[in-house]
This record gives C-alpha cells, sequence and structure tokens, in this order.
C-alpha cells in the first residue's frame, strides 16, 4: 500500500461532501497538473490519502481510499488527462494543520511542505504514521 495526499478548496470540494458520496466514491477530477496526474496513474485501489483543505484552513481532516484506479476524466474530452476515484474511510480527530505539519522536524522533507502547490502528492509511510499521531489515532 502506498500513501498520497489529495488537497481541495473546500468550497469547491469538502471533506463533508466526500463523505455523502460514501463507498461510491468521487472522481478526483479537475487535475490538470503531469506531475500530479503521473501520481494518479502510480495509485492501486486501496492505497490511502489524506484529505485536505486548501485555503483557509490548510489542514489534514480526513483519509479516504483510492477504490478505482486511474481512468479518463470525464470533466474532459482531452485523453492526457486521467484520474482515480476516492472514497471517505475516516475523519481526522484532530486536523493538522500545515503550521503544525511545518513546526514537526520529522515532516521537513514532505512535500507538502517543500511543493505546496502540487494537488496530489506522495507521503511516505514514516509521515503517514506521524500525521496519524497527531490527529489523534492511536498506533
Amino acid at each position: 500500500m502506498r500513501y498520497w495526499l489529495f488537497k481541495s478548496e473546500p468550497s469547491t470540494w469538502s471533506w463533508d461532501q466526500q463523505v455523502a458520496k460514501g463507498d461510491a466514491g468521487e472522481e478526483w477530477d479537475g487535475v490538470r497538473n503531469y506531475q500530479a496526474r503521473n501520481f494518479m496513474r502510480e495509485m492501486a485501489v486501496g492505497d490511502r490519502g489524506f484529505f485536505y483543505h486548501s485555503q483557509k484552513e490548510k489542514s489534514v481532516v480526513g483519509i479516504v481510499e483510492v477504490c478505482a484506479e486511474a481512468h479518463q476524466d470525464s470533466t474532459t474530452d482531452d485523453d492526457r488527462w486521467e484520474c482515480v476515484d476516492i472514497k471517505a474511510v475516516a475523519p481526522i480527530n484532530t486536523p493538522v494543520t500545515l503550521d503544525m505539519i511545518k513546526a514537526d522536524p520529522r515532516l521537513a522533507d514532505m512535500v507538502l511542505v517543500k511543493n505546496s502547490r502540487l494537488s496530489v502528492q506522495p507521503v511516505t509511510e514514516e509521515e503517514w504514521t506521524i500525521i496519524l499521531t497527531l490527529g489523534g489515532f492511536q498506533s
């Protein structure tokens, strides 16, 4: 299993909207960045990810799971753009803010810290565990 982070502006697509989609999940569509698209091409069903609210909140608010591998993004006819489907798994007990992540030296090399604009990004297993702990999950 691999780990990822999916960023969304809550005014565009929020954690609550993701949860409302249930087990069917939803396409992570509209991504128009080649690096982010390529990361989605690497994903497998069952991979886990953090759902991150950008803009004002700037925090990890939930855990999602990839429920469909990369396929044509239904919001465009341009075959360069693909997306995965994700479903909500669980909320983060205590949202983990970007400030908390930046303040933790163990997370200094995290893609979110180094390239905060990338909307889909990998998370290492160690980063995953640290953020879960910061968010109130027991290991």
